[in-house]
């Protein structure tokens, strides 16, 4: 019973750190796209 507990826990450890990789990597994409975006209106701007 002990085992599989501790196996349960392995298996949810790595569920986690799965999300939270993705939540990191879609926090970057969204911020890249802000900055390429910002850049983009400073540009017309100018214009």
């Amino acid at each position: 019973m002990w085992q599989n507990f501790l196996i349960s826990l392995e298996i949810m450890g790595k569920g986690m750190l799965g999300i939270f990789v993705v939540i990191g990597l879609l926090t970057l994409a969204v911020s890249v796209m802000g900055k390429l975006s910002h850049k983009e209106e400073k540009q017309e701007r100018k214009n």
